[in-house]
């Protein structure tokens, strides 16, 4: 069963690193000018372009769940993504304090408009038509998506994809599972839902067979929420599995230095660091052949 004893997440600080410009002179012994002294010191002190200033605005689903945030309270830093958020809001210079939090739908988040946060964390997976509309920080995580079913009803010794023929799967609309679902599945017998909670409802209710979504998110589902639940098994991802991502707005300036700080944290070992406090359970799990 999945841990959900409160611990504290292992974050590593890293000092944002200043960048030092060299002052030009048409000659050797001409030496800058105080002015331009000033100037090089504003820009390179100049704050980050936040929604309000001086803090970091950041938004996740409501409700968040486990392993990704742990008793659905991301300013605790507790799970996956909220630590891996508070280390971003670290590596870009913001004190824990000075971190807001906010809660927003799945799609909402990933549609075109002005948003009021600055950066949004809920597992959303990077794809060229999401790119369309909101801006993405390199990956901070990779996945696969699983199957969550009763324990010893009929698919639940499902070993291969051909073994869940007639099981009427249920999934998220809008989400990678249903990309997933419908690729290896096929769109005959699934369900589709506004969110997991409700895919979640319905397992619970006899209405479907079984579920997909993602692995760690299986083990929270399998073994808190549905009612004597197992994890049936992984599908096989093509390139290793879906690269979670944080979003931004479409353009944000925030969108480089967010990069360059998850950047950072994977180089110096943060996020396995983190994968290993709160997602050390997601592993072993048979793939579906």
């Amino acid at each position: 069963m999945i841990s959900t004893r409160v611990r504290a997440g292992l974050f590593a600080t890293t000092a944002v690193s200043a960048m030092m410009l060299a002052g030009c002179s048409s000659s050797p012994e001409a030496e800058p000018t105080a002015a331009a002294t000033d100037a090089t010191s504003t820009a390179a002190e100049a704050p980050l372009e936040t929604v309000t200033e001086g803090k970091l605005t950041i938004a996740t689903g409501e409700p968040a769940y486990e392993p990704w945030v742990i008793g659905d309270a991301p300013e605790t830093g507790e799970g996956f993504e909220s630590a891996v958020a508070y280390a971003v809001a670290e590596e870009l210079g913001f004190a824990e304090s000075d971190v807001v939090w906010v809660r927003t739908g799945f799609d909402e988040a990933i549609a075109p408009g002005a948003k009021d946060w600055d950066l949004n964390i809920q597992q959303f997976s990077i794809t060229p038509e999401r790119a369309q509309a909101v801006d993405f920080s390199s990956p901070y995580y990779t996945t696969t998506q699983a199957l969550v079913a009763v324990d010893g009803s009929a698919f639940a010794d499902a070993t291969s994809v051909g073994d869940l023929a007639g099981a009427k799967v249920g999934v998220a609309v809008g989400t990678t599972s249903y990309d997933v679902a419908v690729e290896k599945l096929g769109d005959d017998d699934l369900a589709v839902f506004n969110n997991v909670a409700d895919v979640v409802a319905a397992l619970n209710a006899g209405q479907i067979d079984a579920f997909v979504t993602d692995l760690p998110g299986a083990f929270y589902s399998a073994y808190v929420e549905v009612d004597n639940g197992t994890i049936v098994g992984q599908f096989a991802g093509s390139e290793g599995g879906d690269d979670f991502g944080l979003v931004l707005p479409k353009g944000s300036s925030l969108t480089a230095p967010v990069t360059a700080a998850v950047d950072e944290l994977r180089d110096n070992g943060t996020l396995t660091a983190l994968e290993s406090e709160w997602l050390s359970e997601a592993v072993d799990v048979p793939v579906l052949g």
